[in-house]
């Protein structure tokens, strides 16, 4: 009879077994069939198999397997029949290591401290480790407080910066209209100087041409009246 189960050891159904091996459930009862078949035994409850670490092995043995699957399921039962005959030999000579204790009160006593030494040890270590891991969460704290902190002072610069180079970009915009409405005007102004220069120019242009048609006539009048071409330039 199989008595190989470690102290705490986890079981498994034949569906945790398949998720955990890779392959169907109906697929895990055809294995256990086939190594019950060549001398494998399993832990019953009534007549479901209940599966440990080491039958999951196992399946997965049978699962990659190269060689006919009764070949290895034989392999697998031999191997588990010397691992049963070794662990039911270690169980029995557990019981001999308490008769072999020693009956001198002193020795008992001494390794009765001994223990308690090492019992206090392990509490002072434990202890250690609590205080260890209190220190630890509080760090992960405060990481996470400062990690915290930073966002938001991040969050917030990037904020401020981005407030402050769209106030940058309105008054450069505003000095560009600005600066365009100047020169809008500097120009309407050069115009009109212009227009007034063109003006004066074409009043000069209209006497000048005025004077010449007169002198032009007085000249060809007769001699008699050079008089008044004189008179024309004293006007």
């Amino acid at each position: 009879m199989r008595r190989d189960i470690q102290l705490n050891e986890q079981a498994f159904s034949s569906k945790e077994v398949g998720e955990e091996v890779g392959i169907a459930t109906p697929t895990v009862r055809k294995y256990g069939q086939i190594l019950e078949r060549n001398g494998y035994e399993f832990f019953k409850d009534g007549d479901r198999r209940i599966f440990v670490q080491s039958d999951i092995a196992a399946l997965i043995a049978l699962r990659d397997t190269d060689k006919p699957l009764d070949d290895t399921a034989k392999d697998l039962a031999y191997q588990q029949k010397e691992r049963l005959v070794e662990f039911n030999e270690t169980e029995i000579a557990i019981p001999d290591t308490y008769e072999n204790l020693p009956q001198d009160p002193n020795q008992l006593k001494e390794i009765l401290k001994v223990l308690v030494n090492e019992l206090a040890a392990t509490r002072e270590i434990n202890v250690q480790l609590t205080n260890d891991m209190s220190q630890l969460k509080l760090t992960v704290s405060r990481l996470q407080q400062d990690h915290h902190v930073i966002s938001s002072s991040i969050a917030n610069s990037a904020q401020k910066t981005h407030a402050k180079i769209e106030k940058l970009t309105e008054q450069q915009n505003n000095h560009y209209e600005t600066l365009l409405q100047q020169e809008m005007r500097k120009s309407e102004l050069l115009q009109k100087e212009i227009q007034n220069m063109r003006d004066e120019l074409e009043k000069e242009w209209r006497s000048q041409n005025d004077f010449n048609k007169r002198l032009e006539e007085a000249i060809q009048k007769p001699k008699g009246k050079w008089g008044e071409i004189f008179s024309m330039f004293r006007k």
